[in-house]
């Protein structure tokens, strides 16, 4: 089969590599373009697939825009029999959907219809969803609408974040994207997603990161765990009298009573709504991420320290 591979970040890598393993090397890479990174904006930043085909020796394609007609023109001198999607980033528009013979399969990190949608792990977990799943999904004009062809459910642990999932869901991606070309050589069925349960993994937005202590332990939790170890939850406290934010990467939820956002215990834990989180690794801005322990010792915080959050959201005054 003549493979065209779409992907952009470290979870698409794993399904590149396992498919170039099983000898269906793509003919084509398309991923995000290369960025400006460092301090200056000097540096030139490739995608994890980028570099992973480079290193496979496959033709890496970066169009800003599928839309253009002759990047369209391109992709189907390719002549490609399917595509496989794994978080590419960029719209596909209907003159690249319908350019592989058997369509473009996507592998969309959700048990669909839940979860549609740019974001789909960090939402999961925020919400406290017991599981997510990998879908093999049809790709149509619709945002991830398209019928599925194969599905492995995976359950969500509570000591489990956003980083850890996609870890797990990337191998499984690998996996279940070979077993699907291997299918479609044959011949593969697929069905209609259902109307029930739709709902949207909408994009993570900073303005998302700030900790609300009013709310139960289990829901601190998961938005902490659901925003690590990007973009990192946060909340402010005072340092040497300096109002500094701190971030919050893992928690475990637990008892515990207390003003909320009050820091009770030399093992850095912190009082919610209701029940308390234990704090297990946390960030100083420029500094490296360490634990809870080392964190309340490198920052001289004492049981009786407040945690506060942003005019509006702090049930108490802002230290």
């Amino acid at each position: 089969m003549r493979i065209v591979f779409m992907g952009s970040p470290e979870f698409a890598v794993p399904t590149l590599l396992e498919m170039s393993k099983s000898g269906r090397m793509p003919i084509a890479v398309y991923t995000r373009p290369p960025a400006r990174s460092g301090r200056r904006g000097l540096e030139i930043r490739r995608t994890p697939v980028h570099l992973a085909a480079d290193s496979l020796g496959i033709p890496v394609f970066t169009p800003r825009s599928l839309r253009d007609v002759e990047v369209q023109k391109t992709f189907n001198g390719h002549a490609a029999d399917v595509a496989v999607v794994a978080a590419y980033g960029l719209i596909l528009p209907i003159p690249i959907l319908e350019a592989p013979r058997l369509g473009c399969l996507n592998l969309h990190a959700s048990s669909l219809p839940r979860w549609r949608g740019a974001a789909p792990i960090h939402r999961a977990v925020m919400a406290g969803d017991s599981h997510t799943g990998i879908d093999v999904m049809r790709m149509d004009a619709g945002l991830d609408t398209g019928p599925i062809a194969m599905r492995e459910i995976v359950p969500i642990r509570p000591d489990e974040t956003t980083g850890d999932l996609t870890s797990r869901l990337a191998a499984i991606a690998a996996k279940l994207a070979v077993s699907a070309l291997e299918s479609m050589e044959t011949g593969m069925s697929f069905r209609e997603q259902s109307t029930l349960g739709v709902c949207y993994a909408r994009k993570i937005e900073k303005s998302e990161a700030e900790i609300d202590w009013t709310q139960t332990a289990e829901t601190v939790r998961n938005h902490i765990h659901g925003l690590s170890p990007a973009p990192g939850a946060f909340s402010k406290v005072l340092i040497g009298g300096k109002e500094e934010n701190i971030k919050l990467l893992r928690a475990e939820a637990g008892k515990g009573t207390g003003t909320p956002g009050t820091l009770l215990s030399d093992e850095m834990r912190i009082a919610c709504g209701v029940g308390s989180i234990r704090i297990l690794q946390g960030q100083r801005s420029g500094k490296a991420v360490m634990s809870g322990r080392e964190l309340m010792r490198g920052a001289a915080l004492a049981p009786g320290a407040i945690f506060t959050q942003s005019d509006g959201l702090s049930p108490f005054p802002r230290a």
